[in-house]
Protein backbone atom coordinates (compact mmCIF):
# COMPACT_ATOMS: atom_id res chain seq x y z
CA UNK A 1 0.00 0.00 0.00
CA UNK A 2 1.31 3.18 -1.14
CA UNK A 3 1.32 6.33 1.22
CA UNK A 4 1.18 10.13 1.37
CA UNK A 5 3.95 12.02 3.23
CA UNK A 6 4.73 15.56 3.73
CA UNK A 7 8.69 15.31 5.07
CA UNK A 8 9.28 17.12 8.28
CA UNK A 9 11.22 19.84 7.29
CA UNK A 10 8.99 21.37 5.18
CA UNK A 11 6.78 21.93 7.94
CA UNK A 12 10.02 23.82 9.71
CA UNK A 13 9.48 26.53 6.24
CA UNK A 14 5.96 26.24 6.66
CA UNK A 15 4.37 25.78 10.12
CA UNK A 16 0.58 25.67 9.29
CA UNK A 17 0.74 23.77 5.81
CA UNK A 18 -2.01 21.38 5.92
CA UNK A 19 -3.42 19.15 2.92
CA UNK A 20 -6.70 17.74 2.75
CA UNK A 21 -6.43 13.91 1.09
CA UNK A 22 -9.06 12.29 -1.00
CA UNK A 23 -7.92 8.80 -2.12
CA UNK A 24 -10.64 7.22 -5.25
CA UNK A 25 -10.12 3.66 -6.69
CA UNK A 26 -12.45 2.02 -8.86
CA UNK A 27 -14.35 4.61 -10.78
CA UNK A 28 -14.75 4.81 -14.56
CA UNK A 29 -13.36 8.06 -15.41
CA UNK A 30 -13.47 6.98 -19.83
CA UNK A 31 -17.22 7.85 -20.03
CA UNK A 32 -18.80 11.95 -19.97
CA UNK A 33 -20.42 12.08 -16.26
CA UNK A 34 -22.89 15.03 -17.13
CA UNK A 35 -22.99 16.42 -13.94
CA UNK A 36 -19.55 16.93 -13.25
CA UNK A 37 -19.78 18.49 -17.11
CA UNK A 38 -22.36 21.12 -15.76
CA UNK A 39 -20.68 21.55 -12.17
CA UNK A 40 -17.19 22.60 -13.95
CA UNK A 41 -19.34 25.30 -16.45
CA UNK A 42 -21.17 26.34 -13.53
CA UNK A 43 -18.47 26.86 -11.17
CA UNK A 44 -16.59 28.85 -13.98
CA UNK A 45 -19.11 31.25 -14.78
CA UNK A 46 -19.91 31.91 -11.39
CA UNK A 47 -16.27 32.64 -10.42
CA UNK A 48 -15.79 34.76 -13.25
CA UNK A 49 -19.28 36.80 -12.23
CA UNK A 50 -18.15 37.24 -8.35
CA UNK A 51 -15.14 38.30 -9.37
CA UNK A 52 -14.91 39.52 -12.81
CA UNK A 53 -13.54 42.98 -10.82
CA UNK A 54 -10.98 41.61 -8.29
CA UNK A 55 -7.55 41.50 -8.64
CA UNK A 56 -7.98 37.16 -7.78
CA UNK A 57 -4.06 37.58 -6.23
CA UNK A 58 -5.77 39.50 -3.19
CA UNK A 59 -7.96 36.49 -2.85
CA UNK A 60 -7.33 35.01 0.53
CA UNK A 61 -6.85 31.34 -0.25
CA UNK A 62 -4.40 32.53 -2.93
CA UNK A 63 -2.67 35.42 -1.53
CA UNK A 64 -1.60 32.38 0.97
CA UNK A 65 -0.19 30.60 -1.52
CA UNK A 66 1.82 33.48 -2.98
CA UNK A 67 3.25 34.31 0.65
CA UNK A 68 4.40 30.75 0.62
CA UNK A 69 6.15 31.22 -2.43
CA UNK A 70 7.63 33.88 -1.37
CA UNK A 71 8.42 32.27 1.96
CA UNK A 72 9.95 29.33 -0.11
CA UNK A 73 12.21 31.66 -2.47
CA UNK A 74 10.12 31.16 -5.07
CA UNK A 75 8.62 34.41 -7.35
CA UNK A 76 4.84 34.14 -7.47
CA UNK A 77 4.65 36.38 -10.14
CA UNK A 78 6.99 34.37 -12.34
CA UNK A 79 5.99 31.28 -10.92
CA UNK A 80 2.23 31.04 -10.51
CA UNK A 81 0.97 28.86 -8.46
CA UNK A 82 -1.73 26.83 -10.22
CA UNK A 83 -4.99 28.00 -8.49
CA UNK A 84 -3.86 31.73 -9.29
CA UNK A 85 -3.32 30.40 -13.36
CA UNK A 86 -6.57 28.69 -13.20
CA UNK A 87 -8.53 31.08 -12.03
CA UNK A 88 -7.24 34.01 -13.99
CA UNK A 89 -7.84 32.25 -17.38
CA UNK A 90 -11.68 31.56 -15.23
CA UNK A 91 -11.98 35.37 -15.11
CA UNK A 92 -10.96 36.20 -18.73
CA UNK A 93 -13.24 33.73 -19.90
CA UNK A 94 -15.68 32.57 -18.12
CA UNK A 95 -15.18 28.79 -19.08
CA UNK A 96 -13.05 25.94 -18.85
CA UNK A 97 -12.50 22.79 -21.12
CA UNK A 98 -13.74 19.37 -20.28
CA UNK A 99 -11.10 16.62 -19.87
CA UNK A 100 -12.14 14.17 -18.54
CA UNK A 101 -14.48 13.75 -15.17
CA UNK A 102 -11.23 14.14 -12.64
CA UNK A 103 -9.53 16.92 -13.87
CA UNK A 104 -12.93 18.65 -14.43
CA UNK A 105 -13.66 17.62 -10.30
CA UNK A 106 -10.55 19.34 -9.41
CA UNK A 107 -11.32 22.25 -11.54
CA UNK A 108 -14.47 22.83 -10.09
CA UNK A 109 -13.52 22.09 -6.76
CA UNK A 110 -10.37 24.44 -6.77
CA UNK A 111 -12.72 27.50 -8.49
CA UNK A 112 -15.42 26.84 -5.59
CA UNK A 113 -12.96 27.15 -2.64
CA UNK A 114 -10.29 28.86 -4.56
CA UNK A 115 -7.48 26.14 -3.61
CA UNK A 116 -4.96 24.57 -5.22
CA UNK A 117 -6.46 20.76 -5.51
CA UNK A 118 -3.93 18.14 -7.67
CA UNK A 119 -4.82 15.03 -9.14
CA UNK A 120 -2.64 12.03 -9.51
CA UNK A 121 -2.51 8.88 -11.11
CA UNK A 122 -1.36 6.66 -7.96
CA UNK A 123 -1.20 3.74 -9.75
CA UNK A 124 1.52 5.38 -12.10
CA UNK A 125 3.55 6.32 -9.29
CA UNK A 126 7.13 4.46 -8.67
CA UNK A 127 6.20 4.72 -4.93
CA UNK A 128 5.26 6.62 -1.93
CA UNK A 129 3.85 10.44 -3.05
CA UNK A 130 6.11 12.58 -1.10
CA UNK A 131 5.96 16.47 -0.57
CA UNK A 132 9.97 16.71 0.20
CA UNK A 133 12.76 19.33 -0.96
CA UNK A 134 14.29 18.06 -4.55
CA UNK A 135 17.52 16.55 -4.36
CA UNK A 136 20.36 16.55 -7.75
CA UNK A 137 19.04 12.43 -8.02
CA UNK A 138 15.52 13.49 -9.42
CA UNK A 139 13.90 14.39 -12.89
CA UNK A 140 10.62 16.47 -14.08
CA UNK A 141 9.35 15.59 -17.36
CA UNK A 142 7.72 18.74 -18.54
CA UNK A 143 3.72 18.35 -20.14
CA UNK A 144 4.00 17.78 -23.53
CA UNK A 145 7.98 17.21 -23.85
CA UNK A 146 10.28 13.84 -23.95
CA UNK A 147 13.63 15.45 -22.08
CA UNK A 148 13.72 14.99 -18.84
CA UNK A 149 14.52 18.06 -16.67
CA UNK A 150 17.90 17.50 -13.96
CA UNK A 151 15.96 18.55 -10.80
CA UNK A 152 18.13 21.53 -8.65
CA UNK A 153 18.44 20.66 -4.43
CA UNK A 154 16.10 22.08 -2.94
CA UNK A 155 12.89 23.14 -4.41
CA UNK A 156 9.63 21.59 -2.73
CA UNK A 157 8.11 19.26 -4.91
CA UNK A 158 5.66 16.65 -5.35
CA UNK A 159 7.53 13.24 -6.17
CA UNK A 160 7.29 9.84 -6.25
CA UNK A 161 11.04 8.21 -6.08
CA UNK A 162 12.82 10.33 -8.41
CA UNK A 163 9.93 11.14 -10.35
CA UNK A 164 8.98 14.78 -9.76
CA UNK A 165 5.20 15.27 -10.43
CA UNK A 166 4.95 18.71 -9.83
CA UNK A 167 7.39 21.52 -9.83
CA UNK A 168 7.68 24.29 -7.37
CA UNK A 169 5.18 22.80 -5.19
CA UNK A 170 1.81 23.52 -6.62
CA UNK A 171 3.09 25.11 -10.27
CA UNK A 172 3.47 22.70 -12.91
CA UNK A 173 2.50 19.20 -13.04
CA UNK A 174 4.90 16.46 -15.53
CA UNK A 175 3.58 14.55 -18.37
CA UNK A 176 4.06 11.43 -16.68
CA UNK A 177 1.82 12.50 -13.85
CA UNK A 178 -1.45 13.67 -15.86
CA UNK A 179 -4.64 11.94 -15.75
CA UNK A 180 -6.17 9.72 -18.78
CA UNK A 181 -9.29 8.31 -19.24
CA UNK A 182 -7.56 4.72 -18.39
CA UNK A 183 -6.94 6.47 -14.41
CA UNK A 184 -8.93 4.26 -11.69
CA UNK A 185 -6.82 5.23 -8.62
CA UNK A 186 -6.31 8.62 -7.78
CA UNK A 187 -4.79 11.09 -5.20
CA UNK A 188 -6.18 14.40 -4.40
CA UNK A 189 -4.51 16.41 -2.39
CA UNK A 190 -6.07 19.91 -1.20
CA UNK A 191 -3.50 22.46 -0.06
CA UNK A 192 -4.19 25.22 2.44
CA UNK A 193 -2.74 26.73 5.59
CA UNK A 194 -4.43 25.90 9.38
CA UNK A 195 -4.41 29.23 10.41
CA UNK A 196 -5.82 30.73 7.06
CA UNK A 197 -8.54 27.99 5.32
CA UNK A 198 -8.38 24.82 7.52
CA UNK A 199 -12.08 25.01 7.25
CA UNK A 200 -12.50 25.03 3.58
CA UNK A 201 -9.86 22.72 2.91
CA UNK A 202 -11.71 19.93 4.92
CA UNK A 203 -15.33 21.09 3.24
CA UNK A 204 -13.61 20.99 0.13
CA UNK A 205 -12.27 17.16 0.73
CA UNK A 206 -15.38 15.86 2.56
CA UNK A 207 -17.86 17.48 -0.56
CA UNK A 208 -15.13 15.38 -3.33
CA UNK A 209 -15.57 11.98 -1.35
CA UNK A 210 -19.22 12.79 -1.55
CA UNK A 211 -19.69 13.22 -4.80
CA UNK A 212 -17.35 10.15 -5.47
CA UNK A 213 -19.15 7.94 -3.94
CA UNK A 214 -22.15 8.97 -5.26
CA UNK A 215 -21.72 10.22 -8.87
CA UNK A 216 -19.35 6.41 -9.49
CA UNK A 217 -19.87 4.13 -6.45
CA UNK A 218 -15.70 3.67 -5.81
CA UNK A 219 -13.80 3.36 -2.94
CA UNK A 220 -13.00 6.51 -0.48
CA UNK A 221 -10.62 7.29 1.81
CA UNK A 222 -9.80 10.75 3.15
CA UNK A 223 -7.10 12.06 5.75
CA UNK A 224 -5.76 15.54 6.65
CA UNK A 225 -2.20 16.20 6.75
CA UNK A 226 -0.14 18.83 9.26
CA UNK A 227 2.83 19.15 11.46
CA UNK A 228 1.27 16.59 13.79
CA UNK A 229 0.64 14.05 11.44
CA UNK A 230 2.54 14.20 8.43
CA UNK A 231 1.56 10.66 6.66
CA UNK A 232 -1.00 8.31 5.65
CA UNK A 233 -1.88 5.17 3.36
CA UNK A 234 -3.37 6.36 -0.18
Amino acid sequence: MKQFIVAKDVFEKLPDYCVGVVAATGFDNRSVNEAITKMLDAEAAKFAESHKDDNVRELPNIKACRDAFQTLGMNPNKFMCSIEALTKRVQKGGVLPHINSVVDLGNAFSLRYQLPMGAHDIDKAEGDIEIRFSTPDDHFLPMGETELEIMPEGELVYVSGHTVKTRRWIWRQSDDGKITEETNHVFFPIDGFSSVNKDDVLKARDELAELLVREFNCGIKVGFIDSTCSAMEI
